[in-house]
């Protein structure tokens, strides 16, 4: 077995890629907008957003709730946006799945913690179209979706590809239109990074 270094190719496939899609995203500004206004809504109000992803979403998740907790702030003693991660919890997380299924890893957390008028962050790459050896992906996160929205709730979105059922079910939604799992998951972290330092002006 040899290594063939071809990587100039690679790299520039790689970036080239990443500013199409980054071209296309531009498009999504007025959906990001209203995103943006609604986190900031859920600051003055004290509402809460709770965050969800599965594999690297949950990273992305967990990252973009600690953004959303402290870096929209400047100061120590600032209230931040009350953002809760619902990957972080390993013993919960194991018990439901292990217990009641993982479809119930959400939704089950958030009959505990959801206050109607609170907002849903999920994540996915596919938006929870596609299967693979366990089934259906991502039912986990339309399930929360679904609950949050049947009580009175606002749901957010970041998928990519072609959006999946999250494009319909969201009530704002942003999709990286690229068939590529490691672009998307990149470029949902960016587009976190815009609405974090948006914010940050804001608050």
């Amino acid at each position: 077995m040899s290594y063939q270094n071809d990587s100039d190719a690679y790299f520039k496939k790689f970036f080239a890629d990443t500013e199409r899609a980054t071209e296309l995203l531009k498009l999504a500004k007025p959906e990001l907008e209203e995103i943006i206004e609604a986190l900031f809504h859920a600051w003055f109000s004290r509402q809460q957003v709770f965050l969800i992803g599965n594999g690297g979403s949950a990273s992305t998740a967990t990252h973009f709730a600690a953004d959303l907790m402290k870096t929209v702030v400047s100061n120590a003693g600032c209230k931040g946006i009350a953002a809760i991660s619902l990957v972080d919890n390993i013993p919960l997380t194991s018990a439901l799945v292990n217990d009641w299924g993982k479809g119930s890893l959400f939704v089950e957390q958030l009959r505990t913690l959801y206050a109607p008028g609170d907002i849903l962050i999920a994540f996915s790459v596919h938006g929870g179209s596609g299967s693979d050896k366990d089934g259906a992906w991502s039912q986990n996160l339309l399930q929360a979706i679904q609950y949050v929205k049947d009580n009175d709730g606002l749901t957010i979105g970041f998928s990519g590809f072609d959006g999946g059922a999250m494009k319909t079910m969201c009530h704002h939604c942003v999709v990286v239109p690229v068939e590529s799992t490691p672009l998307v998951e990149s470029l949902h972290v960016l587009l976190t990074h815009l609405i974090t330092f948006r914010l940050k002006e804001l608050i």
